[in-house]
């Protein structure tokens, strides 16, 4: 992320790097006196106000869903918008992301605005897909964003393809690519995975584990406490993460990108958090247990970063305050943008597809 050259400095060290005890086992010790000059101010700020941007648009995309207003299935990263702002911001304008759907914040960062989002929701032509598509079913390659498909994991053999290339063409580019814990009990992650480690790929490879696949928890899904496991069976370094904490995230991630880029091949990074929605908006989440949310509500990814800001000295309750209602007035902006949009017209159904069938005489 970009900054003024003099500007003051953020020391992050986390408590613990490598295996947990367990899903809670999640505590990063920021010592700011340590001064490892690893966060810049100015970044620290900009990750914060994303935070805020993500948590905003898609409270809006929630009440846009429960007015009828939207189609289809609404998913938020609501409680874990500090992975993908955090991994986003690790990287250069040049690299790549092949996103999943809890990864708002990372097609904000990327560049994707949020009237664009919402002309997506709204099936308007301005949107990413111009109105082919609604939902998270967005991408952009000039902004380095691979679509997003549904079949999660379905991202990770296509984020180990483009990687291939970029080690083929000698590039110094890295692609940042992830899904939650269910996925990586699909084929085509472990596929990925170990492709990725034969081949020495530079690509990053991340788990949002928020603890339920759809209403299934983890401890249903695999016998192994923590997702991290997963990566020694194919000799790939892996790390646990505070996936509530956005300077942690940022951290790991930048780490993670450093290893691939310099040719030391792909790295598995565990983001820990929880889900505090359903799987989707039209999900109740009945099955989640209501003291696991009210324990993680204390580990919002937005209390954490002011905790941090108000710590340094970069905030306080009136900056926090500007800052989401700076974060308000632009995606209201933005849905005025997408209200005001055109639909797509019939004909253009047959642009911009893989494939169009020419009416033969």
């Amino acid at each position: 992320m970009s900054a003024l050259p003099n500007e003051q400095t953020l020391a992050v060290v986390e408590g613990h790097a490598g295996v947990l005890n367990g899903p809670l086992a999640l505590e990063v010790v920021m010592d700011v006196a340590v001064s490892a000059q690893e966060i810049k101010r100015a970044d620290l700020l900009q990750m914060y106000y994303y935070l805020r941007l993500t948590r905003t648009l898609e409270d809006r995309v929630t009440a846009l869903y429960r007015q009828g207003r939207i189609v289809g299935g609404c998913y938020t990263s609501h409680g874990m918008e500090a992975i993908a702002v955090g991994y986003a911001s690790a990287l250069e304008r040049d690299d790549v992301i092949a996103p999943f759907h809890r990864d708002m914040g990372a097609f904000l960062v990327r560049g994707i605005t949020p009237g664009e989002v919402l002309a997506q929701y709204l099936g308007k032509r301005t949107g990413p897909t111009n109105g082919k598509d609604g939902n998270v079913h967005m991408g952009d390659l000039k902004r380095g964003i691979i679509g997003f498909v549904s079949h999660l994991a379905d991202n990770l053999p296509v984020a180990t393809g483009a990687a291939l290339a970029f080690k083929i063409r000698g590039e110094r580019r890295v692609v940042f690519t992830g899904t939650g814990d269910g996925g990586t009990s699909r084929g085509d992650f472990h596929e990925a995975m170990n492709f990725a480690a034969v081949r020495k790929l530079p690509v990053v490879i991340f788990c949002n584990n928020n603890q339920y696949a759809y209403s299934t928890p983890v401890r249903y899904q695999m016998a192994i406490t923590d997702v991290v496991e997963r990566a020694k069976a194919y000799g790939m370094p892996g790390e646990i993460v505070d996936g509530n904490d956005v300077a942690a995230v940022y951290l790991a991630s930048k780490r993670a990108i450093a290893r691939a880029r310099d040719g030391g091949g792909p790295t598995f990074l565990e983001f820990k958090t929880m889900r505090m929605h359903g799987h989707s908006e039209h999900d109740p989440a009945k099955y989640v247990p209501r003291e696991l949310l009210e324990e993680w509500k204390k580990k919002d990814p937005i209390l954490k970063a002011e905790h941090l800001l108000t710590q340094l000295g970069y905030g306080d309750e009136a900056a926090f305050r500007e800052a989401g209602e700076r974060a308000k007035k632009e995606v209201e902006a933005g849905l005025d943008f997408a209200e005001r949009s055109p639909l797509p017209e019939g004909p253009e159904a047959l642009e911009g597809v893989f494939a169009e069938r020419a009416d033969s005489e």
